[in-house]
């Protein structure tokens, strides 16, 4: 008999459109799809023809164990969950699962866009800069650990996705969170919540952190939360990576006191005692983006190529 494929498949929002070729491929070839009840029902239109088993919600570990057991018998299964399937999905259910049972299965994980993706897109681009990603569900996470969490991210000038932040139980979590955010950051600090993003009625706001009412928030949104630089033009959320724009100041809200003050915290005034191999070396300042090459030059320089990501 051949070895089964189990296969981890993080399917986006929820669209086609959203979907990777990959996620497709790999939901079109199974012999079997499982999933949570709501994630199958919006398979079924894209792939009415396919094989599904279905649980619903805190039947995790059982839908796992029966797309185990299907992959031993030598089918090839599809375990889907909607955004991505490592970020709060099922990828690490299925792999410490399989390792207790002992299944002799080949296992793979098929990424997909994760939930703080699709809603940045819509929000505008609030997540160009250093993030964390909240849930604040606390089925699996002590609450008190939950919001310890979400103070560090709020001391450190994180933009801060909130995933799960409301649900009929948890009414009051999301407040809980707003008033830590609120001790480390502005009140005019831009919120985006965005409802069912990729989906059929998707919606979404712009609101402030001081005017974030739970009232407007239910389970099937997420929260985004900017850092202390992130502002609103024509109604979209834009977080500044710090680059100068050519021929314009570079975004910047801090006055110099206050950056030199965090720099200086941070220690990159310091570069010499922390990277002994950098002492004497200039101080590299983003005055220039070239559109491809991503070019950085060193003031009083010539221009240095800098080869990786933004």
């Amino acid at each position: 008999m051949a070895k089964g494929r189990l296969h981890v498949v993080g399917f986006g929002p929820g669209g086609k459109d959203d979907m990777t070729f990959r996620a497709a491929r790999v939901i079109e070839n199974a012999d079997v799809v499982t999933g949570y009840t709501t994630y199958i029902n919006l398979l079924r239109p894209i792939f009415p023809d396919k094989v599904y088993k279905a649980t619903g919600m805190m039947k995790e570990v059982e839908r796992c164990r029966m797309a185990i057991e299907d992959a031993v018998s030598g089918k090839d299964v599809a375990m889907v969950s909607s955004g991505d399937s490592g970020i709060y999905g099922m990828a690490g259910i299925i792999y410490q699962l399989a390792d207790e049972m002992g299944a002799d299965i080949e296992i793979d994980t098929v990424p997909g866009i994760t939930a703080a993706s699709s809603a940045a897109s819509i929000l505008g681009a609030p997540l160009m800069h250093d993030l964390v990603i909240v849930s604040l569900s606390d089925l699996m996470t002590p609450l008190d650990l939950i919001m310890d969490r979400v103070g560090k991210a709020a001391e450190g000038d994180f933009i801060t996705c909130i995933y799960n932040p409301k649900s009929k139980t948890r009414t009051e979590y999301l407040g809980m969170a707003r008033d830590i955010l609120l001790k480390h950051r502005s009140p005019e600090t831009p919120v985006g919540i965005v409802r069912n993003a990729g989906r059929e009625d998707q919606s979404s706001k712009v609101t402030t952190l001081g005017g974030l009412d739970p009232a407007d928030v239910d389970m099937f949104c997420i929260v985004i939360v900017g850092n202390s630089q992130t502002y609103v033009s024509n109604g979209r959320m834009i977080t500044p990576r710090g680059y100068r724009i050519q021929g314009g100041e570079r975004f910047d809200h801090r006055d110099s006191e206050t950056r030199g003050h965090r720099e200086a915290q941070h220690g990159d005034h310091n570069i010499g005692a922390q990277r002994p191999h950098l002492a004497g070396a200039p101080v590299l300042h983003r005055e220039e983006v070239h559109p491809h090459l991503r070019r950085l030059r060193l003031r009083g320089q010539p221009g240095v190529l800098r080869r990786g990501g933004g």
